[in-house]
């Protein structure tokens, strides 16, 4: 069975505190997993957590400030450690190549691992598999930034009662489903469309187009929300997202579930998140994630 869940490794913005570890989500992705932002002490988080270098397919890094990167250089170092036997591809700023090479070659290891360096330089597609294509919009922040979303291929679902309706049963079944036509019978006379399910992961950032443009129609949302609402001045000054913005975002974009993460120092109870969420008119799942949760995403329409 597929499991599509987002492990939560740290939630901490500039600073860590005693709960709360610097940035670090695994996407796991059918038999895939995705690395976003592995600030320090990801590689500890990872064990806490129950994530194994083995689990990494894909890293994808937001920006080069530190609690969004830092941890770099001890997750690839591990994954050449524990020669981790498939391709391994990080996406990243261009403009930060200078970070990206000197965190990964931090300190002297052995390379074991093939892995793919490929930096982002503009809004479009990154990769496609046949389980996703991952596109990337860049963001408002004081150094470059880009957002990460993963859109799965439509599908399509059967209709009993249609398929029953032309007696098509058993192994022809799946031989439509293959070929596209049975006899007289095509695939679309005894289905619909299946929209295939859409991930998003927004970080340091002003609201601007690139937010909306990645958070549009998504089943899961994870968004930064580092500053209550009463601090809105200091978010826009320092390039980030007020819970409230972050929950209009969602509610506007028709997001499912939406995760609110990346939390100041100043801020030591989350509840005052939720409600300012819900006071922003949000109404689908809402999580106001903690260190080492497991979010399942949601399931297909």
């Amino acid at each position: 069975m597929s499991v599509r869940e987002l492990v939560v490794l740290g939630t901490a913005s500039q600073v860590p505190t005693r709960h709360r570890n610097h940035n670090g989500y695994l996407l796991r992705w059918d038999g895939e997993g995705i690395l976003f932002d592995p600030g320090e002490g990801t590689q500890r988080q990872m064990l806490r957590a129950g994530v194994a270098a083995h689990d990494i397919d894909r890293i994808c890094v937001t920006h080069f400030h530190g609690d969004h990167s830092l941890g770099l250089a001890g997750v690839i170092q591990r994954i050449n450690l524990d020669q981790v036997p498939h391709p391994v591809t990080a996406h990243y700023p261009r403009s930060g190549q200078r970070f990206f090479t000197r965190l990964r070659y931090a300190t002297a290891y052995r390379e074991t691992v093939d892995l793919t360096e490929a930096p982002v330089h503009q809004d479009g597609d990154l990769a496609v598999t046949p389980s996703y294509t991952l596109q990337a919009r860049k963001l408002s922040h004081p150094v470059e930034s880009y957002g990460y979303r993963l859109i799965e291929p439509d599908g399509r679902r059967m209709l009993p009662d249609r398929l029953a309706a032309h007696g098509i049963k058993g192994p022809d079944v799946g031989r439509l489903q293959r070929e596209g036509v049975l006899a007289d019978v095509r695939l679309e006379d005894v289905s619909e469309v299946r929209r295939g399910q859409r991930f998003a992961f927004v970080m340091d950032t002003r609201l601007c187009d690139g937010v909306y443009a990645l958070a549009e129609g998504c089943d899961m949302l994870v968004i930064e929300s580092t500053f209550l609402d009463e601090d809105i001045e200091l978010a826009a000054e320092h390039g980030h997202l007020t819970v409230g913005q972050a929950a209009r975002v969602a509610k506007e974009c028709g997001v499912r579930h939406l995760v609110l993460t990346h939390f100041s120092q100043r801020y030591s109870e989350p509840d005052e998140f939720e409600r300012q969420a819900r006071a922003a008119g949000f109404e689908g799942e809402l999580s106001v994630a903690h260190d080492l949760q497991r979010v399942p995403v949601p399931k297909r329409r």
